[in-house]
Order: C-alpha cells, then sequence, then structure tokens
C-alpha cells in the first residue's frame, strides 16, 4: 500500500458547502458544523492504518480544539464496493467505539473529496472563521503506527494559532496516508 501525501496549502482558499448523511443519521452541512473560531474538515476512513494508528489522538484533540470553539466534521469519500471496511455500517461502528465528539458522514458520490481536493486518508483542512483555509498539515509525527506519546500535537497547534489569530502557521507539513479510493467511473 503506497502512501500518498496531501497537496501544499493555498492559503485563503474557500470552503466548498456540502451536506451529507452523517453516522448520527442526520445531514450534516458544512454551516451545521462551522465554528466560529474556525472549522476543521477531515477526510478519513475505517480501513487505512495511518488513520487507526491517530484514532485516540485525533479524538482527543478535536475534543480540545471544539473547547476552543472550532467546528469539527469527519467526511469518508471512498467508494465502499471496492473496500467493504469502509461501508457506511461500519463507519457508525467505528464512531460508536472511539467516541467521536464530531459528525462522521458519507461521501457516497465522492463530490465533497474532489471539490476539496483530497488526496489521501487523513486529509485534514483547516479553516479560519471566515471559512479560508489555514491548515493542511498533518495531526503529528504519526505514520503507519502511532508516533511518540510526547509528539508534538501539529494540527492542534495549529487550529489553537487559526482560532486566535485567523491565520495558521508558515510552516506545515503535510499529511501522509492511504489514497482516496475513487471510483473506476468517477475518476476518468
Amino acid at each position: 500500500m503506497a502512501a500518498y501525501q496531501s497537496a501544499a496549502v493555498d492559503f485563503g482558499w474557500k470552503a466548498p458547502d456540502f451536506r451529507l448523511k452523517g453516522t448520527d443519521g442526520k445531514d450534516h452541512a458544512l454551516a451545521d458544523v462551522r465554528g466560529p473560531k474556525g472549522t476543521l474538515v477531515m477526510f478519513i476512513c475505517n480501513h487505512c492504518p495511518y488513520v487507526k494508528a491517530i484514532h485516540d489522538r485525533l479524538v482527543r484533540d478535536v475534543k480540545d480544539l471544539q473547547a476552543k470553539g472550532v467546528g469539527v466534521i469527519a467526511v469518508m469519500s471512498n467508494d465502499p464496493l471496492d473496500y467493504p471496511e469502509d461501508s457506511f455500517d461500519n463507519m457508525k461502528k467505528v464512531a460508536h467505539r472511539h467516541g467521536f465528539t464530531f459528525p462522521y458522514v458519507f461521501d457516497e458520490t465522492q463530490e465533497v473529496g474532489r471539490a476539496y481536493g483530497a488526496v489521501c486518508t487523513p486529509d485534514f483542512f483547516g479553516f479560519n472563521a471566515d471559512l479560508e483555509l489555514q491548515y493542511r498539515g498533518r495531526l503529528d509525527a504519526s505514520g503507519r503506527e502511532p508516533g511518540p506519546t510526547n509528539a508534538r500535537r501539529e494540527l492542534f497547534e495549529a487550529m489553537v494559532q487559526v482560532a486566535e489569530t485567523g491565520k495558521g502557521p508558515a510552516e506545515q507539513v503535510a499529511s501522509i496516508g492511504c489514497s482516496i479510493k475513487w471510483r473506476e467511473s468517477a475518476s476518468g
């Protein structure tokens, strides 16, 4: 399984709107999760070892960011026909098992993943209060295995900076993970 890296940050790029079905049975739009201090849109999935390696840290950091006024949502854009572990039913199980405090939504048409330019799982898009992109880095130094327990909380620190100043850090380390699993018919 090859590792893919997220793209460079296009500071100021506006977050595309969406409305997707969540594992909680509700539809969630960008406006529903938008935080007063910023918004984090994450592309994750169930099967990726890079995502599995960060579940606990991700849940911890998201809770801390939500307490600081940052809204958070996780989007699953993979094709579950080719990757059954990424099915909607399994999304529900993952969200429950790990105690997600944020909506976990299914991008069935893959239009949201394409609109955001998501490349890998995990892929993080951190926006300021005006929904302008300010962070496109990684969670921390974790890879296929969790990073050291004292790993710098890069995503958390960056989003706190965004919440306080409206701007992300100038230097960001791109996220790495499994490629988004695009449908064959949708990739052409």
